[in-house]
């Protein structure tokens, strides 16, 4: 529905039912002045306000108002800068601490898809053993964030330790357990 995610809508549902359990009714029946303390209270509400909360609520009350065909123009977003950070990056050492403190093979596995290919852990989760080409040395995600699809490198080490636990785990079809449907993962 007009391009949103299924994802988007809980969140927006999630935002629109915060300011419904705020003032005690739905929010088609508050006025413009009632929103926008709402909006200021979320804004004071923290020492550190979540600028994407903020953006989810504004963003959730805009598509309930429009879907119900009332007037949304008042909800207006102020410009909201994002701050531009380096990522942290670990070194060789600090990589291989982390995978040496693992027992479980799975877990090493896991850590080397995340860190080494840089994968989202629900790219990960969605990670099937047909997107894996080891001749080639490379992953193929499957509508990754944006909904896109992307091929990345494998390391020779990730390819043996891949090799080694799939030889252990004999996954059927997923790589580490199969997704639910908005549930999370089952392991």
């Amino acid at each position: 529905m007009l391009g949103r995610s299924q994802s988007t809508f809980n969140n927006y549902s999630r935002h629109v039912a915060a300011v419904a359990l705020h003032f005690g009714k739905i929010p088609t029946e508050l006025d413009p002045e009632q929103i926008h303390d709402y909006l200021f209270y979320l804004q004071k509400k923290s020492k550190s306000p979540s600028q994407s909360y903020f953006k989810h609520t504004v963003y959730g009350l805009r598509f309930l108002l429009k879907s119900e065909g009332l007037s949304y123009d008042y909800l207006s977003l102020p410009e909201i800068k994002k701050e531009k950070k380096l990522p942290v990056v670990l070194s060789k050492q600090e990589v291989w601490q982390m995978l040496s403190c693992c027992k479980l093979l799975k877990h090493k596995i896991l850590i080397g898809l995340l860190y080494g290919c840089g994968l989202r852990c629900l790219e990960v989760r969605n990670l099937r053993l047909c997107d894996l080409d080891f001749d080639r040395k490379q992953l193929k995600v499957v509508q990754g964030k944006g909904k896109k699809d992307r091929y990345l490198p494998l390391s020779e080490h990730l390819i043996r330790g891949l090799k080694k636990y799939i030889e252990a785990e004999k996954p059927e079809d997923f790589l580490f357990g199969e997704p639910r449907a908005n549930c999370g993962w089952r392991i």
